[in-house]
């Protein structure tokens, strides 16, 4: 596999970097066994434990509350996805489009799992210090060159409401869409005025972009 290579990396065990690529219709298709979802869940431990170790080694002032959010920035999925891109981790997924019915947000939720995946195959293969690797060269460059892929605007309101002492909540409007392919709409209120809505493909990205326009509208921050 070209990619080892790449990362200058001598394997102990093939067959974890072919699971670490299989999704789950592949599998259903060739009925194996396997799929990359335990080293999925693997890797985004390791991820979020380097991550942390790094930014609190380049931010040594920086409090639990701030390290917390500059870390959401570089593990988020939009991040995922652009290091799995430039990485060329997405060319080697096995995937079955022929007989699965996969949206394209499915797709590329997908392309954001195996940077996970992989990277929890490069950890039981080779260790800490190899996966540590990875990350200097796909992950970290982003967090010097302080890149933003998220913005929390939730937090941002809710900073706004609680220096105002104003209530914020959320309220879902609309649900449509098939069980594995929904759309939400969310609207948010602030002291029980709608200031804002926002559909997405989770109520939490919803939430998001229903925040993003509230900022607007109260021009908090300009």
């Amino acid at each position: 596999m070209k990619l080892l290579e790449k990362f200058d990396i001598v394997p102990n065990n093939e067959e974890l970097y072919e699971v670490a690529f299989t999704h789950s219709s592949y599998s259903a298709k060739y009925n194996l066994d396997y799929d990359y979802e335990r080293l999925e869940f693997l890797g985004d431990s390791v991820l979020n434990m380097l991550t942390s170790e790094f930014l609190q080694n380049m931010h040594p002032k920086f409090s639990e509350g701030k390290l917390t959010k500059l870390r959401a920035n570089y593990v988020c999925q939009n991040a995922l996805i652009v290091y799995s891109h430039e990485n060329n981790l997405d060319k080697c997924i096995r995937l079955n489009l022929e007989d699965n019915a996969l949206t394209d947000n499915e797709v590329i939720s997908i392309t954001a799992d195996v940077f996970e995946s992989f990277l929890g195959a490069i950890y039981l293969d080779q260790g800490i210090e190899k996966a540590k690797e990875f990350l200097e060269k796909t992950v970290f460059p982003y967090i010097e060159a302080k890149t933003v892929f998220f913005y929390d605007y939730k937090s941002t309101i809710k900073e706004y409401g609680d220096a105002k002492s104003v209530k914020v909540c959320y309220e879902l409007l609309e649900e449509h869409g098939a069980p594995h392919d929904k759309t939400f709409v969310m609207r948010i209120l602030i002291d029980g005025v709608d200031y804002g809505h926002g559909v997405g493909k989770s109520k939490k990205e919803a939430e998001q972009l229903a925040a993003s326009e509230a900022i607007d509208k109260l021009h908090i921050g300009k």
